[in-house]
């Protein structure tokens, strides 16, 4: 227990625990069922097949109601996907759960999914040193970097009273929630490098220091409920893949799924709502559940209209906007090691082990932000890797570039500064017979799959409640 202790402590101080636990994964395709007649109206329908939206459509299903689910990829999984890499599988987005995400746990232990716990410490941290990057022992390392981290969220501990309803003590956010994670990292005063070992981690989880807002990281402490656990969020992961988890959800309930179904434009008529693919197709619904990534809400036509702070937060992104997973097939005498860059300068902004192979070689997972980064080029890979380790040699690359992604537009959720305060309530609000729903604004995780259900299942009831009002015939 003491090694894996000290393993989350480390991972969660080297900055990428916030990353991997929050997009998920993707699966194939769950049960196709026959639509309903061209004159027949859903009573909800649902766009947007990640883990909110089917979370959504299981719900709405499971109270007998006619329910489609619209995805625009040829797939489930949203900004989420599993694959294959090197005859392993393989997390595009992320792999570890918790038990303090207790919807995700209930979902893995209700559906039989056994646990794989990542225990086994590294050998060693890279962190930035003067000019370069060094290797430290991840003891000594990892200590200091609890201590800068208790700095970090020092005097925010008032601000989430009730964690799951964020807005509690809304009065208490007012100056917080106009900090940058660099404006709190300022106030801070660090010597340079105890800035540049802190600065990683928060440059991680908000996309950049000057991007990502302080509350958004205290949230996520808040709801963990100690410094503890919050180094441990990375810890389990299911054997099946979070893909083969939405998967089982999925065939939960007899949901109507179309793939290949991009959404053009919903028209809320207030009897009903029609949603137009781009291909032409249309479909009736009394009310309707939009679970598509807060990046991705301009590039659907809302012919209703909608209130100001919708096309606001789509325009500024709450999912990291240049966010890169990269899976690594590496050489050489590179051991078992984590790396973290600092906030800028890093075209990789961490990397942690993930297997030893058969052959000897190992799997190690990059992340990065900067959208200078080819990561399809195993040349410029590599040399994102050997500024941690020179002598590693990467024979192979499988990534996703998740701001890059048409339907996605960014990675992990992070809030910009006042998109909490001054967004997130009317973002939850149902706009006539329409519902927002996702990770982005969740009450809860945001930016994790936990955040997702939850928002996806708050989405359901609300849903349900416009479907039901002035319910009249509709004509297609």
């Amino acid at each position: 227990m003491a090694g894996v202790s000290r393993r989350r402590t480390v991972l969660k101080a080297a900055g990428l625990a916030t990353l991997t636990a929050a997009a998920g994964v993707g699966a194939a395709a769950g049960p196709v069922h026959a639509e309903q007649g061209p004159g027949d109206p859903y009573d909800v329908i649902v766009i947007g097949a990640g883990f909110a939206g089917v979370a959504a459509a299981r719900a709405v299903r499971a109270q007998g109601k006619r329910t489609l689910l619209l995805e625009a990829r040829d797939r489930i999984g949203g900004r989420t996907w599993t694959g294959t890499f090197a005859g392993e599988l393989v997390e595009m987005g992320g792999a570890w759960v918790h038990p303090v995400h207790t919807k995700v746990w209930h979902e893995i232990q209700s559906h039989g999914i056994s646990l794989v716990a990542d225990d086994t410490p590294p050998d060693r941290l890279v962190l930035p040193s003067g000019s370069g990057y060094a290797d430290f022992d991840p003891a000594v390392a990892g200590t200091r970097l609890g201590e800068l981290l208790t700095d970090f969220f020092a005097g925010s501990e008032s601000y989430f009273p009730r964690p799951h309803d964020p807005l509690h003590r809304a009065d208490l956010l007012a100056e917080p929630d106009r900090l940058t994670l660099r404006d709190r990292l300022n106030q801070l005063r660090l010597a340079p490098q105890d800035d540049a070992w802190l600065n990683g981690h928060t440059a991680t989880a908000g996309g950049s220091n000057t991007r990502g807002a302080y509350t958004a990281l205290v949230r996520q402490l808040a709801l963990s409920g100690d410094l503890a656990t919050y180094n441990g969020l990375n810890t389990y992961r299911p054997v099946t893949g979070m893909g083969g988890l939405i998967s089982a959800m999925l065939a939960d309930q007899p949901v109507t799924l179309q793939l290949n179904s991009p959404v053009a434009a919903v028209t809320d008529t207030a009897s009903h709502v029609c949603v137009e693919t781009r291909d032409g197709r249309k479909y009736t619904g009394r009310s309707v559940v939009v679970a598509v990534p807060a990046n991705v809400w301009n590039s659907i036509t809302f012919r209703s209209g909608l209130p100001r702070e919708f096309a606001s937060a789509s325009t500024a992104g709450i999912a990291v906007p240049h966010a890169k997973k990269i899976w690594m097939k590496v050489r050489g005498d590179v051991g078992r090691f984590i790396a973290q860059g600092a906030e800028s300068g890093a075209p990789l902004i961490g990397v942690v082990p993930h297997t030893t192979l058969a052959d000897g070689s190992r799997l190690m997972i990059g992340f990065s932000v900067d959208p200078q980064l080819d990561h399809t080029s195993t040349a410029q890979v590599q040399a994102a890797l050997r500024r941690f380790v020179p002598q590693a040699v990467v024979e192979g690359i499988k990534s996703q570039d998740w701001g890059g992604d048409p339907y996605a537009r960014g990675g992990w959720s992070f809030m910009r500064p006042l998109q909490l305060t001054r967004q997130l309530r009317t973002l939850q609000q149902p706009q006539g017979r329409l519902v927002f729903a996702g990770s982005d604004i969740a009450s809860g995780w945001s930016g994790f799959v936990e955040g997702a259900i939850e928002s996806g299942e708050r989405a359901a009831v609300l849903a349900l409640e416009a479907a039901a009002r002035r319910a009249t015939p509709v004509r297609a």
